[in-house]
């Protein structure tokens, strides 16, 4: 065989080992993406949680009355879609001052085995 007509293309070979380096690389772009893709929507929910977290907290302050010590539970619909949300008031030291911790979850997710809250809030409201 003439070596010049011997060097005019690829081998079989040659062409299996490119293909293959071509497929692991589209294989790690594609895992790339979709990871970056579950972060943003995580992120995005975190971010609305906190939302929702930090309207209750308002909500309770614009109410311009002292909160009774004790937990409460809601849900509210935000973002386009629901949200729930856990709320202990506690004493301070301070007795014109109450804590007030502020938990949001997704909404339809029970305590038992659900993820847990997506966003906290701490606040303190004084007597008005």
């Amino acid at each position: 065989m003439n070596p010049a007509a011997r060097s005019a293309g690829f081998t079989l070979l040659e062409v299996l080992v490119a293909t293959t380096i071509i497929a692991l690389a589209l294989g790690a772009v594609i895992r790339s993406t979709a990871t970056g893709t579950a972060n943003l929507g995580y992120l995005r929910d975190k971010t609305l949680a906190h939302w929702v977290a930090m309207n209750q907290l308002a909500e309770l302050d614009a109410q311009r009355r002292f909160p009774p010590v004790g937990r409460s539970s809601g849900t509210e619909e935000f973002g386009g879609r629901e949200w729930r949300w856990e709320r202990e008031v506690k004493e301070t030291p301070d007795k014109d001052v109450r804590r007030v911790e502020i938990r949001v979850l997704p909404g339809g997710d029970g305590p038992d085995g659900g993820p847990g809250a997506l966003a906290s809030v701490t606040g303190f409201l004084g007597r008005p």
